[in-house]
């Protein structure tokens, strides 16, 4: 136990997730943030002149920095192994892949810097990040892909959008994010789980939204990849920080298609 904790001593630890508050950007298709107090202290005060507080939360699977469950998506009435999404889905909750059977994640995990791959600080609205893409950021960064990985892959995107949610969304002006090339070389390299910084883990077209999302059919519904969206990856890039081992977990919510999260780096200090 010692030589665990002597060796988490030497680790900086990465916070990957956004902040949640009610300004927090939120896909159409899923409710906002919205918290409440329920108690203040002094609404009931104890004999011995204590007093809690506590609130009401309200959001949706998807809300924030969160993780994609494999019945999340499905195509030709068919979840990820060909279970019948109806049926999987009577009863109020999901009977087959809810977020609760995604075991807690540990493995090694891969930042693909894409902005920084290609000199510059921002991606472009609506540009796809391609498998060449993912292959340059691995040559500039001297890494590669293994089975078994999280892939992180930075747009830049939430820098200059993130306290702006209609920007951030982007329904006028596209998002960047990987394609359907993209999406087939992680698929080829068997890795365990990739995330993303922006709204949706895929390139959003202008005026589409999500209406169509091919990288999600191809990495939940056909490989079984978990994708966590939203992410903050701007200390990593800042910090050159592209291979580390990474921790993620979701609350084990039955039955639901998604869990907010709070992804973690632990590298070894710059």
């Amino acid at each position: 136990m010692m030589s665990l904790l002597d060796s988490l001593q030497s680790l900086t630890i990465y916070d990957l997730a956004q902040s949640l508050e009610p300004t927090t950007p939120t896909s159409p298709n899923h409710p906002p943030f919205r918290m409440a107090l329920i108690w203040r202290h002094g609404d009931r005060i104890r004999e011995d002149g204590s007093s809690g507080a506590n609130e009401l939360l309200s959001l949706g699977g998807h809300t924030g920095t969160h993780i994609d469950a494999l019945c999340h998506i499905s195509q030709g009435g068919q979840l990820y192994g060909g279970v019948d999404a109806e049926e999987a889905s009577r009863g109020g909750i999901f009977k087959a892949y809810g977020v609760e059977t995604i075991a807690p994640i540990v493995c090694r995990g891969v930042l693909l810097d894409i902005p920084g791959t290609f000199g510059v600080d921002i991606l472009a609205p609506a540009q796809p990040i391609t498998a060449d893409d993912i292959q340059a950021a691995c040559d500039a960064e001297h890494v590669q892909i293994n089975k078994g990985d999280a892939v992180l892959i930075r747009t830049g995107w939430p820098v200059r959008h993130f306290r702006d949610a209609k920007a951030f969304v982007g329904w006028e002006t596209g998002v960047p994010g990987p394609d359907e090339s993209a999406a087939r070389l992680l698929v080829e390299r068997q890795i365990r789980i990739t995330g993303a910084d922006t709204i949706a883990y895929e390139r959003l077209a202008p005026g589409k939204g999500t209406s169509h999302i091919p990288v999600h059919v191809i990495l939940l519904k056909e490989a079984g990849i978990h994708i966590i969206e939203v992410m903050n990856l701007e200390v990593l890039a800042k910090e050159r920080v592209y291979e580390f081992t990474f921790v993620v977990a979701p609350l084990k919510i039955v039955g639901a298609t998604g869990s907010p999260v709070r992804p973690l780096a632990l590298a070894e200090r710059p």
